[in-house]
C-alpha cells in the first residue's frame, strides 16, 4: 500500500470520526484547496506532485490528501535534509494536527490562513518567491540569444566594439541591472553598459570590474529558465532551516561566502555584523551544512594539526626540510594541553608523530593558521569560525581555500559583536587580547545559535538585491535528483 494510500484512508476515518461526512459532503474550501494547489508553482514546488486521481471513489478525501501533502511540502520541504547530509532538522509538520484543522475547516479563506501559517516564515524566503515570479515572467517571453563569443583577446573591454553590446543592453534591462531608459543601443560596448555589467557581476559572485570574460559571459548566457530553478532549488533549502526564535543569530551561506548575525528581535534586513568568509575547498575538503550553538570563542589558539593535514602536507614537508616546523612555528608535543612540553625534530619524533604517539601545533602568533581567535561552536565535524594570517584571499570573488573550518575577514568585529553583553570585554581589550599575551578561552553569556547552510539564490540583505552564485559543492545537482526521486515515489 502506498503511503498516499495510507493517507487517503487515514483521512477518511477522521472525516467519519468527526462526523465531517467526508464520503459525500462536498468540502465548504474544495474550490480554494484546487485553485492553490494548482498555484503550487508560485511556492516553487510542482503542482504535479498535487494531482488528483480522477478515478478516486471519495474525492473528498483524495482532495484532502493532497491538500496535506502540499502542507507538507511547504512547511518542511520535499526532501529530508539528512537524505542529502546535511545536519539540520526541518520542523516537521504536525500531520494529526493539521488534518483535525482541514476537517474542521468552514470555507476558503480559512484554507489560505493555514496555508499562510505553515509557510516559512522568513523574509528571505518571501523575497525569492517574488524573485521567482519574476524569472518565471522572463523564461516565458521571448528566449534569449546566446551573445556572441568573445573573439580573439577572450574578453571585451569598456570602450571597446562588441557585436553583442544590444542585445547584452536589452539583457540587462530585463535583469534589472540597467534603467528601462538606459541609453540608445550601439555596437560600443561603453562605460553605462559596463556600468551595467559590474552590477550584474556583483550578483553573480564575480569580479565586478566591467570585463566582460568568459566567466561574465557563462552568467550572462544562463537562461532564466535555469535561474527559475536555482530558485527553486534554494526555496526548498528555505523550508529546511530553524526558524528564529528572537535569539541572537549567525548565519553562514557556504556558496555567497557570506557571514551575517543579528541581534535579537532584529529584521532579517538589519544584520548587526556582515562579512566575507573563506569556506572549505571544493574538490576535498567541503564545509558541511549543520545548525549548532556557539559557546565561548579562544584569543591567540594554538593550531593542533589535524590528522590528514599532518600526513599529508606538514609531515612530508617537515621531514624533506629540517627547518620547515621552525619556520612555521610550529612544534612536536606529547599530550592534548596547551601546556604540553615541545619536543625536538628529530627523525625518531617525526616517525612518532606519523604513527599518530606525537602531535604537531602551531603556536599562537602571527603566522597560526587560525589568525588571533578562534570561535567555537562544538560538532562532530570539529569545525569552527577562526581568523587567519591570509587576508589577501578575501580580495578573491571565489574563496573556497579552508581545509573545511570557515574563515572570517573580521575576527575582532565578531568577537565584539559576541562579547557586547559582557561589558569587560571592550573592542580594546578584545584587540589587545588578539595581539599578546596568553591563550584565553572566553565564555559567552548565552550561546548563540549558528547556522552554515547552502543556497545558491539570495535576496541579500548586504544590498537588498538578487544574487545568484555558483553550485560550489555540487548540493543542487544532489537536490535535484533527490527531488526527481521523490516525485517518482509519490507517484507509485
Amino acid at each position: 500500500m502506498s503511503v498516499a494510500t495510507k493517507v487517503r484512508r487515514a483521512l477518511a476515518a477522521l472525516g467519519l470520526l468527526l462526523g465531517c461526512g467526508m464520503a459525500g459532503a462536498a468540502l465548504p474550501w474544495a474550490g480554494e484547496a484546487r485553485a492553490m494547489l494548482a498555484r503550487a508553482a508560485e511556492q516553487g514546488l510542482d503542482a504535479s506532485d498535487y494531482r488528483l486521481d480522477p478515478t478516486a471513489a471519495d474525492t473528498d478525501a483524495a482532495l484532502q490528501a493532497a491538500v496535506l501533502r502540499y502542507l507538507r511540502h511547504l512547511h518542511q520541504g520535499r526532501v529530508t535534509p539528512k537524505d542529502l547530509g546535511f545536519r539540520v532538522v526541518a520542523e516537521p509538520l504536525p500531520e494529526g494536527e493539521i488534518a483535525q484543522r482541514l476537517s474542521a475547516l468552514a470555507d476558503g479563506a480559512q484554507l489560505r490562513a493555514l496555508a499562510d501559517e505553515l509557510t516559512p516564515p522568513l523574509a528571505q524566503y518571501r523575497q525569492l518567491r517574488q524573485a521567482l515570479a519574476r524569472y518565471r515572467e522572463l523564461a516565458a517571453g521571448p528566449a534569449f540569444a546566446a551573445l556572441p563569443a568573445l573573439g580573439k583577446a577572450g574578453k571585451v573591454q569598456p570602450g571597446q566594439a562588441y557585436e553583442g553590446s544590444v542585445a547584452l543592453r536589452e539583457r540587462l534591462v530585463a535583469f534589472g541591472d540597467l534603467p528601462v531608459d538606459a541609453a540608445p543601443a550601439s555596437t560600443l560596448y561603453d562605460e553605462a553598459l559596463a556600468a551595467g555589467v559590474r552590477r550584474f557581476q556583483s550578483r553573480h559572485g564575480l569580479d565586478a570590474d566591467g570585463v566582460i570574460g568568459r566567466g561574465t559571459l557563462v552568467a550572462l548566457n544562463t537562461t532564466p529558465t535555469q535561474r527559475v530553478r536555482q530558485i527553486e532549488l534554494a526555496m526548498e533549502r528555505l523550508r529546511w532551516l530553524p526558524h528564529r526564535s528572537g535569539r541572537p543569530f549567525i548565519a553562514i551561506n557556504i556558496p555567497m561566502f557570506r557571514l551575517w548575525a543579528w541581534d535579537a528581535g532584529a529584521p532579517e534586513s538589519s544584520p548587526s555584523v556582515r562579512m566575507g568568509v573563506i569556506v572549505g575547498r571544493a574538490v576535498r575538503t567541503q564545509t558541511p551544512v549543520f545548525a549548532q550553538e556557539m559557546t565561548h570563542l579562544i584569543f591567540r589558539p594554538y593550531w593542533n594539526v589535524p590528522r590528514s593535514i599532518l600526513r599529508n602536507e606538514v609531515l612530508p614537508a617537515a621531514e624533506a626540510d629540517p627547518l620547515y616546523l621552525q619556520r612555521h612555528d610550529m612544534e612536536l608535543v606529547a599530550g592534548q594541553g596547551d601546556d604540553a612540553q615541545p619536543m625536538q625534530a628529530s627523525p625518531d619524533n617525526l616517525a612518532a608523530a606519523r604513527a599518530g604517539t606525537l602531535r604537531i601545533r602551531q603556536r599562537p602568533g602571527s603566522k597560526n593558521s587560525l589568525g588571533l581567535v578562534k570561535f567555537i561552536f562544538p560538532n562532530d565535524d570539529n569545525v569552527y569560525l577562526h581568523g587567519t594570517p591570509a587576508q589577501q584571499l578575501f580580495g578573491r570573488s571565489r574563496r573556497d581555500f579552508s581545509h573545511g573550518c570557515v574563515r572570517v575577514e573580521d575576527p575582532p568585529a565578531l568577537a565584539s559583536w559576541l562579547l557586547r553583553d559582557q561589558p569587560d570585554w571592550t573592542r580594546e581589550r578584545i584587540e589587545a587580547a588578539m595581539a599578546g599575551g596568553k591563550t584565553r578561552q572566553v565564555n559567552l553569556s548565552q550561546p548563540v545559535p549558528v547556522i552554515l547552510y547552502y543556497v545558491t539564490a539570495a535576496v541579500t540583505p548586504d544590498d537588498a538585491l538578487l544574487h545568484f552564485a555558483d553550485d560550489l559543492y555540487g548540493h543542487d545537482i544532489s537536490l535535484e535528483r533527490a527531488l526527481e526521486r521523490a516525485a517518482a515515489r509519490s507517484t507509485r
